[in-house]
Parts: structure tokens; C-alpha cells; sequence
């Protein structure tokens, strides 16, 4: 690898924030100098200690507008109304607090165990098999479709439902990216918010007997992460040329973690305060908004991706939240990184196409096709 060569994948990846959403991306950008930044009532946090402290000591409104919370809340409300109007059963994890959070979490890091992975490997590794059969006859595959098939396929299998995969997971990306535009900053959004109800209701509908609100939340997440994650990795990585690092069993699991650092998946964490205290020295009052920068804390903006000198899980799985905010399927997104990158290593494969989803609720491509390089053509 060179220099050169992370230069290009990293200005590759720029493209999925500075096409999304070019002005927050610009700014967060602008003012990731200081750990913390105040702009009126609003706190950026950029720095891994502020960061840290932000999800671990300040106590948080889980439900206020504008949070992940909300939003879940808005994408997975109950249609029935059983909860109160537009209300959600039981909640939905992210909306959650004290000992309804924690069972909550438990069930789901539970199945999202060593053993859980495992019996989940033997679904997706036939798939990979299948899906990437073309590149051997010279032909391009979608990364992007290909991680809606897996994202879906392992969705329905967690929850025991019998929808279509890529069916299931195009509801759980229209859920999550209508609930997003309902929570956006300005004036009230009718449309988005009614969107976002039909959305919700199509993906609810789909898992059937499982498309209960907290089920529902994990196939949103699945996905949504999932769909951003993979293509955006494997681009970076034949840009940088780590092929040779990917086909290495050793290397390939610090290859995904340092892939997953750089091109976080979730790069902002947007939160409100809910009680005084203070973040990164910075005096922090009740209801002020906090856009907790992942991508930053985890140093994703000054340090490339390097197997052999990683940054360690200290810092790399900031990425995935911390302490009772860390995210339960963090071993799920290495194992399916790690066994992707694996299949596609004999291949070398190159990038032919990569188009921004503009409206994607997290930053990511809408279409990433690659074929077989040179070395990789027949083998």
C-alpha cells in the first residue's frame, strides 16, 4: 500500500458526506480542531475522551426530537395507536432507559453472540459464494445489492421471519431514511412524518408475526448499517490496494476493524442532554443538543487503515457507540466485513462504478460495482 493510494480511497469516501450532506459534513469538518465546540445550544464533540464521556457520564433524553431515539420511535410507532397516539409498544432500544434497556440489550447481544455469529456465517458464506460467482466470468457485481441480499438475509433469520430478504431490507432502508428527513432541523414536515408511517407499516407488514416495534428496530439497524458499511470498506480497500493484507487469515480481522474505523458506518451520533454536567470541560446544561462525531473520535479523518500498526480497540470500536450505548452487533459487522473481504481477496477486484445515495439515511453508495483485476481474472 501507499500513501497515494489511501489518498485516493480517502477522497473516494469523502464522497458519500460531502454529497449527502455537504454543509453539516463541511462544518463538522471546520471545527474538529477542539475536542468541543459550542454553537449556542448545541455541543460538537470530536474528541475520543469527550466523546467517551458524553455516552458514559452525562445522563441523556433518549426521546427528545432530533435524537436516534426519536427517530426510531417516528419509523417503528405502532399504527394501532395501543401505546397512545403514533406510540411504540415496549419501546424500540433507542428510545430506551434503565433496566427495559439493558434486558432489552442483553436479549439482543445474546443472539448476536460468538455462537450467534457462527450459525449466521453458515447462512451468509453460501450467499457470498453465489453472489460473486460473475466476477469469474469476467463479470461486475453490486456491492450495494449484494449487501441488501445479506443485511435481509440475516434479518429474517434472527427473527424468524419468512419475508424476501432484499424485500425486507428495502423497507428497513425507506423506514429509516423517511424517519430521518421527518426529524431534520426547520420547519414541521407533514409529508416526511406521514412517509415515514408508511414506511414503517410496509416493513412491519413484511416481518409479519416478528415486525413487532423492537424487532422491526433491529432490522433498521441491520440494514441500514450494513448497506452503508460493506461497499463503502471494500472500496477503500481495493482503492488502497490492501488485497494482499485481505487474503491473510491473520490480518483479515484487524483489516475489517481498521476498515470499520475509517468509513464509519454511523459517523454522527446526534443526542440531547437531559440533565447539567459537563463534556470535554464544557459546561453542559439540560436540553442542550450534542452531535457526538464518531468518525472523529476514532480518528477516521487522520489515520489510514493499517493491519499491521492498528489503532486498537480502544479506539477503533469507537465507532460503535461505548459502555451502555455500544452498539450489540459490533462482533456481527466484523465477522460479515472479515468474511466478505475474504471472498472477494482472490479476486483483486477494482472499482467500475460508485454513485452517492443521496437520500440513504446514513452516508453511503447507492450503486458500487466491481470486477476482477488482473491478477484476480480466473483465478
Amino acid at each position: 500500500m501507499s500513501t497515494t493510494s489511501h489518498a485516493r480511497a480517502r477522497r473516494r469516501d469523502r464522497r458519500v458526506y460531502l454529497r449527502s450532506h455537504p454543509v453539516l459534513f463541511g462544518l463538522l469538518a471546520a471545527t474538529r480542531g477542539r475536542p468541543v465546540r459550542r454553537l449556542g445550544r448545541t455541543l460538537l464533540v470530536h474528541g475520543p475522551e469527550a466523546y467517551r464521556e458524553a455516552l458514559t457520564r452525562l445522563p441523556l433524553d433518549r426521546t427528545a426530537a432530533g435524537t436516534t431515539g426519536a427517530a426510531a420511535r417516528t419509523a417503528l410507532r405502532d399504527g394501532g395507536g395501543g401505546a397512545g397516539a403514533g406510540g411504540v409498544h415496549g419501546g424500540v432500544l433507542f428510545d430506551q432507559e434503565g433496566g427495559g434497556h439493558r434486558a432489552d440489550r442483553r436479549d439482543l447481544a445474546g443472539s448476536l453472540g460468538s455462537a450467534g455469529v457462527e450459525d449466521l456465517r453458515s447462512l451468509w458464506r453460501p450467499l457470498l459464494v453465489r453472489r460473486l460467482a460473475p466476477l469469474d466470468r469476467g463479470g461486475e457485481v453490486d456491492l450495494v445489492d449484494l449487501a441488501r441480499e445479506l443485511s435481509g438475509s440475516v434479518v429474517c433469520a434472527l427473527l424468524g421471519s419468512g419475508a424476501d430478504p432484499r424485500a425486507v431490507a428495502g423497507a428497513a432502508a425507506e423506514a429509516a431514511a423517511a424517519s430521518v428527513r421527518s426529524h431534520l432541523p426547520g420547519p414541521r414536515r407533514p409529508r416526511a412524518e406521514a412517509a415515514a408511517a408508511r414506511a414503517a407499516d410496509r416493513l412491519r407488514l413484511l416481518l409479519g408475526p416478528a415486525g413487532a416495534a423492537l424487532p422491526a428496530m433491529v432490522a433498521v439497524a441491520a440494514v441500514n448499517t450494513t448497506v452503508a458499511a460493506l461497499p463503502r470498506a471494500v472500496a477503500w480497500c481495493a482503492d488502497a490496494g490492501l488485497w494482499q493484507q485481505a487474503a491473510d487469515e491473520a490480518l483479515r480481522p484487524v483489516l475489517a476493524d481498521e476498515l470499520l474505523r475509517v468509513t464509519a458506518a454511523s459517523p454522527l451520533l446526534p443526542r440531547v442532554a437531559a440533565a447539567d454536567g459537563a463534556v470535554g470541560g464544557c459546561p453542559v446544561r439540560g436540553g442542550d443538543r450534542l452531535l457526538l462525531v464518531a468518525r472523529h473520535a476514532a480518528g477516521a479523518h487522520r489515520r489510514d487503515p493499517d493491519p499491521l500498526r492498528p489503532a486498537g480497540p480502544a479506539v477503533d470500536r469507537l465507532v460503535f457507540g461505548v459502555g451502555p450505548h455500544a452498539c450489540p452487533g459490533a462482533r456481527l459487522a466484523r465477522a460479515q466485513l472479515a468474511d466478505v473481504l475474504g471472498a472477494l481477496a482472490p479476486y483483486r477486484p477494482v472499482v467500475t462504478r460508485a454513485r452517492v445515495d443521496r437520500g440513504a439515511a446514513l452516508p453511503g453508495w447507492r450503486v458500487l460495482t466491481v470486477r476482477a483485476g488482473a491478477r484476480g481474472a480466473g483465478a
